[in-house]
């Protein structure tokens, strides 16, 4: 899959994938993908504050996306198929590996 060409290492004559690098790309693709959502986050915060309206589902939305890339699929897949279907289309939007 060339979205883990990062993680391709060769043994013998046969490429394979390394899931520990791949865990670690598709964190990368994690973080790239949750940046403008905690920015956005961050403008939502500032908005509340500035009206002193609740801001518990903000945090626990920023929370949310500060520990996606910590998830336990990510940690727990054990091939690629399973580390594609971690990503949470829920909390990131469009899955890139769909």
């Amino acid at each position: 899959d060339r979205h883990f060409r990062g993680a391709w290492v060769i043994e013998g004559s046969v490429i394979q994938e390394d899931i520990a690098k791949a865990k670690d790309i598709f964190k990368d693709k994690v973080r790239e993908a949750r940046k403008p959502l905690l920015e956005a986050k961050d403008v939502e915060l500032m908005k509340a504050l500035e009206t002193s309206a609740d801001t518990t589902a903000i945090a626990a939305a920023k929370n949310a996306l500060r520990d996606a890339p910590a998830a336990s699929a990510i940690a727990n897949a054990s091939d690629i198929t399973s580390l594609k279907a971690a990503w949470d289309v829920s909390l990131l939007g469009d899955n890139p590996y769909a």
